[in-house]
């Protein structure tokens, strides 16, 4: 196979089922519409069509770890069952390449009733090995899985982090063509999907073709090639993984879309951190040209200022600093309970540090907002990062009866630079001492 070969192909699948609102109309649509034709008479239907999915087409290469992200209920789940091939689409077609392994929902693939070691080898034939090569795998998959002596009792004793370790060790460990996991990682703790992950980057070297289901950003931002973002049965969008996430919030967050930059707005002010926003955001430094931004346009962030104890309007920083964010905030409507929010990622996607002025520790802060007036808000933060470049998102929403509605969000709109003194790695800034005695 060369890296470029298509393994799955899904071309137009759909997959509809029948919903009976009572279990004896299961039976009355079994018996009833052949009497019916008996009689030549139209046939009464006692079932609802649910349509799971909706003509979905996509193709994935060798290789590839691509992401499959949604709301729950959008057909993620159905769509990964008819790659393993354990449900049947009502129409359409599917072509997959190679040997599977398939970790869906929790409970799936191994029989209470057996042992470890026996859904080892049970599973392992499945995939289409033999007994004697299950068998010569079984240290490593005994290995990775690291549930000691519990390999040997019955499933039905394990607990769930315990079934996903022995299931992921099986699937990874025999070495299958396509990998497909639906959300399983999500009740492992966090040094086995370390573990999982690492394991990934060697399966995909090796050319297995990976497909994730998780409803982690970071996830999807930071592991995979590709996202497909699925909603209400159909492919909503498709693309480079960290756009597709940003959407996916638009839809978690009944966002209407990304909106058009705003519209000018004469402000004449002083230069100076006032009540009143002294230029606009996309003049300052650190902007970051390429931000994604969505919200309803009933409150526009229209500037901020990064600054220090010694400079304003700048963005290269030292770690260790204290560092003043200021954003200017322009209502449009009136907003009873605003809630301000920033978040630092780093250029791949991983969330450093978030919060908000409702959940921070001297917090909530609820300052009610007039239309037409101007909220100047200050976040002051403890630059304790690692050298390094990132990303800063900043909020607002309202809090209505305890649930967050966004009204402006300005994902990764902020570059910031961070330097440090020392030869230190990682995103985080300790400040580490050290003695020898």
């Amino acid at each position: 196979m060369s890296s470029s070969e298509v393994v799955i192909n899904v071309d137009s699948v759909s997959k509809i089922y029948h919903v009976y609102q009572k279990p004896v109309d299961r039976l009355k649509q079994f018996v009833v519409p052949g009497i019916m034709r008996l009689l030549r008479r139209n046939p009464a239907s006692y079932f609802k069509e649910f349509c799971a999915l909706k003509e979905i087409s996509f193709t994935v290469k060798k290789g590839e770890i691509v992401g499959v992200i949604g709301r729950n209920g959008a057909g993620k789940s159905t769509l990964l069952q008819i790659l393993a091939r354990t449900v049947t689409p009502t129409s359409g077609q599917v072509e997959v390449v190679g040997r599977v392994a398939a970790l869906l929902e929790l409970g799936a693939g191994f029989n209470v009733e057996f042992t470890g070691r026996e859904n080892v080898v049970m599973n392992g034939v499945i995939l289409g090995l033999s007994s004697e090569e299950v068998l010569g795998k079984f240290d490593e998959i005994a290995e990775f899985a690291d549930i000691g002596d519990f390999i040997d009792q019955p499933v039905k004793t394990y607990s769930s982090g315990m079934y996903v370790r022995l299931a992921f060790a099986v699937s990874v460990c025999l070495k299958p063509d396509i990998l497909i996991v639906d959300e399983a990682l999500a009740v492992g703790d966090a040094r086995f999907q370390a573990k999982c992950f690492r394991r990934f980057d060697e399966l995909v070297e090796q050319g297995t073709t990976i497909l994730l289901v998780t409803h982690s950003t970071e996830q999807i931002v930071r592991h995979c090639d590709r996202a497909i973002l699925v909603e209400q049965g159909a492919i909503f969008a498709e693309g480079v993984p960290k756009d597709i996430a940003n959407l996916y919030m638009d839809l978690l967050f009944g966002a209407e879309g990304g909106q058009n930059p705003p519209q000018e707005i004469a402000v004449e002010c002083e230069r100076s951190l006032g009540a009143t926003p002294p230029s606009r955001f996309e003049l300052r430094a650190g902007y970051n040209p390429t931000e994604y931004r969505w919200g309803d346009s009933k409150v526009e962030i229209v500037d901020f200022v990064l600054s220090d104890q010694n400079e304003i309007d700048k963005n290269v920083f030292r770690s260790g600093t204290k560092l003043s964010l200021h954003v200017w905030v322009l209502y449009k409507a009136n907003v009873a309970y605003p809630v301000y929010g920033l978040t630092i990622k780093t250029p791949d996607g991983v969330i450093v540090y978030g919060c908000n002025s409702r959940d921070f520790i001297d917090g909530p802060i609820v300052k009610p907002m007039q239309s037409g007036r101007y909220a100047k808000v200050v976040f002051d933060i403890d630059l304790s990062l690692g050298g390094g470049e990132y990303l800063v998102s900043l909020g607002v929403a309202e809090d209505i009866s305890g649930e967050v509605f966004p009204l402006d969000r300005r994902y990764d709109s902020i570059l910031m630079k961070v330097l440090t003194d020392d030869r230190s790695v990682g995103i985080a800034n300790l400040n580490m001492k050290v003695s020898v005695e």
